[in-house]
C-alpha cells in the first residue's frame, strides 16, 4: 500500500468503512472477478469493467464478499483533497447525490480505458516523489479523473442543467445532514429556517436536483444511521432513542418501524 499525504492506493475492497479512511472517499476499479456487499441497505454486485465511489459514509459498507479471481485498484483520497481538485462545475452534485443511491458505474469498453488511464496515471505520479511540484501534479491528475467521472455519469443519466442558486442550497442543506443536524432536527422546517427559505422551496429545489424532496433525504440520513446503530449490539434501544432526541421509546420504535421497515429488536435477531 503506498501513502502520500492524501492519496491511498489499495487492491482490495475489505478496507472499505475502516474508520482509518473515514475522510476519504473510495474510488474503485474492477479488473477481474467481482465484489458483492450492501451500501445504505442495498445490495450491489460490483463487475469488471465497472468503477464505484463510495463517498465517507463507508461505515454503511457491510457484508463484503470477493470472488477468488477479484482483483481492483482502489483510490482513497481525502474530502479535502478532493474539493481542491474538483472544477467549478454544479454537475457535481447531482454526481454526489446519484452516487449516494448507488455508487457503482457500469462503463463501455471506451469509458474502461479512459478509467484504467487516470488510475494509472494517479500511481504513475505518486511514484514520483522528487517532483517539485508533485501536489499541483496530483491535482491535476485528480481533476482529470473528476471529469471523466462526470462524464461517464452524464452519459448513463443525462445533463441535466442545474442553477448555481439551486446548487448552493442544495449544498447547504446537505452539509448540515453531513454533520448530523439530523440527530435532533428531522422536521424539514428545522432546515428551511436556518436557510432562511420556506419548507415549500425548499422541498422544490430538492427534488429539481436530486429528483427526490428534501425530506427524503433527512429520513434517509437519519435512517441509515439509525439503522447502523441498531446493529451495535453494545447500545440499548434507550441509548439510541436518546441519541436521536425522540420524547420516548415507543416514539422512537415507531419512528424504526414506519421508515425502516421492521421492529428495532428485528435488528439483533
Amino acid at each position: 500500500m503506498d501513502i502520500i499525504q492524501n492519496i491511498i492506493i489499495d487492491d482490495t475492497l475489505e478496507r472499505v468503512g475502516n474508520s482509518l479512511y473515514a475522510g476519504y472517499i473510495c474510488h474503485a476499479y474492477c479488473y477481474k472477478g467481482y465484489a458483492t456487499f450492501e451500501f445504505n441497505n442495498n445490495h450491489y454486485r460490483f463487475n469488471a469493467g465497472d468503477c464505484m465511489i463510495i463517498p465517507r459514509r463507508g461505515d454503511l459498507t457491510k457484508e463484503l464478499f470477493q470472488s477468488d479471481d477479484f482483483k481492483v485498484c482502489v483510490i482513497y483520497i481525502t474530502q479535502e483533497f478532493i474539493e481542491v481538485s474538483t472544477p467549478q462545475s454544479n454537475y457535481g452534485m447531482k454526481g454526489h447525490l446519484s452516487l449516494f443511491n448507488n455508487p457503482i458505474m457500469h462503463l463501455t469498453p471506451s469509458q474502461q480505458q479512459r478509467c484504467i488511464q487516470n488510475f494509472e496515471n494517479i500511481k504513475q505520479r505518486l511514484r514520483e516523489t522528487t517532483h517539485h511540484f508533485l501536489r499541483d501534479i496530483l491535482i491535476n491528475a485528480v481533476q482529470c479523473m473528476i471529469l471523466d467521472f462526470f462524464d461517464f455519469h452524464a452519459e448513463l443519466y443525462g445533463e441535466d442543467k442545474i442553477t448555481s442558486q439551486y446548487y448552493q442550497l442544495m449544498e447547504q442543506f446537505l452539509d448540515m445532514l453531513e454533520r448530523g443536524d439530523y440527530l435532533r432536527n428531522r422536521d424539514i422546517g428545522y432546515y428551511a429556517d436556518k436557510l432562511c427559505v420556506t419548507s415549500k422551496y425548499l422541498s422544490e429545489v430538492a427534488k429539481k436536483v436530486s429528483g427526490l424532496p428534501a425530506n427524503y433525504w433527512i429520513t434517509r440520513y437519519a435512517s441509515l444511521d439509525i439503522s447502523r446503530l441498531l446493529r451495535d449490539r453494545s447500545l440499548t434501544f434507550t441509548e439510541i432513542s436518546d441519541m436521536f432526541g425522540f420524547s420516548s421509546l415507543s416514539h422512537f420504535s415507531r419512528y424504526v418501524l414506519n421508515n425502516l421497515g421492521a421492529k428495532p429488536t428485528d435488528f439483533r435477531e
